[in-house]
């Protein structure tokens, strides 16, 4: 099986925190849609004979092309029907024209940015939307044929208290999604948020505060049912995200539109540039070869398992490889960092938040 990923790079306003590629020229969608097909039919042999089992369309915000648009965009890709079908959106884009196209596209699943049910909260980092808008967007999803609904959160906002976290927690689980995304915020140089932090007008949320609020969201997003099956990620039984789930355990994908990535049935790794002049001029030759060491790809297999409840499956590495991945992981294992499975390693739930650390630490 192999995956498709589509990236939109529209947005109206860029959020404060946001580190994707994405311009505010929603008039260049026609071109990049076209490009999109031409990128796709030159590339398409990249996944080999392997089934499309997902396909999903992320960015930027999908949800600003029309309806027009976005059913010409999928009619370049004669796939049949796919397992998951997702694209993600923003509460404010989300009207009945767009989720019934979305619909007889064959969209079986929407992602939708939430972030907060804060109203200040989503002001603080220039979300545009409000909290009634995304509970309405859920609502309005539900009742056209779409009942898979990933929602995101953000903890560690501006402003942001473990109770008003456990309200947006609370009220978002019970609209009845299926799945549940979950970032600490992170300020990435170069995003306004970093910018603000630099001059003083914000300050990043005390650890503790942070470790409060993850606490909780793993205790909650349980008592609803879900699994916790990836860092960031919980899922009722049955709806883990397959196409994220395909990146972290290797399964092959194609990557289209400016700011995109691949990983062929080889291995092999490409990104197409982040220039969305460039892409349209020349989409067919736009994707470039990360080039890649076997040790590069090893370390790609230990940051991706590692993130997962599932773990590292030391089988898929070389005797020596083995032996020095048991050995970096021996202190972690005695400090219960790391807990031993039937496969090799896997981080537990409850450090998850240390994540990071014990992940670099087991690089090659």
């Amino acid at each position: 099986m192999a995956g498709i990923y589509i990236h939109v790079p529209f947005c109206t306003v860029k959020c404060a925190y946001c580190d994707f590629y994405s311009v505010a020229r929603p008039d260049m969608a026609d071109a990049y849609i076209d490009a999109v097909g031409k990128e796709y039919r030159a590339r398409r042999h990249e996944t080999g004979d392997a089934p499309i089992n997902t396909l999903y369309i992320g960015g930027g915000t999908p949800s600003l092309l029309s309806p027009a648009q976005f059913a010409k965009l999928i009619s370049y890709f004669d796939l049949g029907p796919v397992k998951e079908f997702t694209i993600e959106a923003n509460p404010d884009d989300i009207d009945d024209a767009h989720v019934e196209t979305w619909a007889d596209c064959g969209v079986n699943r929407v992602s939708i940015g939430v972030q907060s049910l804060v109203d200040a909260e989503l002001q603080a980092v220039g979300r545009r939307h409000n909290a009634g808008q995304a509970i309405e967007a859920i609502a309005k999803i539900q009742s056209h044929r779409i009942d898979n609904i990933s929602g995101d959160l953000i903890y560690g906002l501006p402003g942001q208290t473990p109770d008003s976290f456990s309200y947006s927690l609370d009220t978002l689980l019970s609209t009845g999604i299926k799945h549940l995304s979950a970032y600490c915020l992170s300020y990435e140089e170069g995003t306004r948020l970093w910018r603000w932090l630099q001059q003083g007008r914000v300050a990043p949320t005390d650890d503790d505060i942070i470790a409060v609020m993850y606490d909780m969201l793993c205790q909650r997003a349980r008592t609803a049912g879900f699994e916790h099956y990836e860092i960031s990620n919980f899922a009722l039984p049955g709806y883990r995200s397959r196409h994220n789930s395909s990146y972290w355990h290797g399964v092959p994908y194609l990557g289209l539109g400016p700011g995109a990535h691949s990983c062929d049935i080889h291995g092999t790794r490409r990104y197409v540039p982040s220039d969305i002049r460039a892409y349209i001029t020349a989409p067919e030759t736009a994707a470039i070869v990360d080039e890649e060491s076997d040790t590069d790809r090893a370390n790609d297999r230990i940051m991706t398992s590692l993130r997962t409840a599932e773990g590292l499956d030391l089988s898929q590495f070389t005797p020596a490889q083995q032996q020095e991945l048991k050995a970096l992981a021996a202190p972690h294992v005695a400090s219960q960092r790391l807990v031993v499975t039937g496969r090799g390693f896997a981080i537990p739930e409850m450090s998850f938040m240390l994540s990071d650390a014990v992940i670099r630490d087991l690089l090659l």
